[in-house]
């Protein structure tokens, strides 16, 4: 019967025992950068409740932006309206009813 050779063993070349100044120099990078991801990740956890509640209010609240473009959207129509309305008197010949574009009446 055939024999199944194992897959050869890989090993870090960086990390072999005949390299020990680099093995040196490296483990404490591999400290430093793993205390960073630590640190990164406790901040995220820390700072996760402020985002939240940054994001609720700004969903809750209008900016002065969007209640300017919402004004200009309400005068727009009321002109539109008042501008179909002095057509429509024009050709009914009659004088205007603005009261018929007030924004209050929906």
């Amino acid at each position: 019967m055939l024999r199944q050779q194992s897959p050869p063993r890989v090993r870090i070349a960086l990390l072999k025992p005949e390299r020990p100044v680099i093995r040196i120099l490296l483990l404490p990078l591999l400290a430093l950068s793993l205390e960073a991801c630590v640190a990164q990740t406790a901040l995220d956890i820390v700072t996760l409740p402020v985002k939240v509640a940054s994001a609720g209010v700004d969903a809750v609240t209008t900016s002065q932006a969007e209640a300017d473009r919402k004004r200009g959207r309400q005068i727009r129509r009321q002109e539109q309206c008042i501008g179909r309305e002095d057509r429509r008197a024009r050709k009914e010949g009659r004088e205007p009813e603005y009261e018929r574009c007030d924004p209050k009446r929906g």
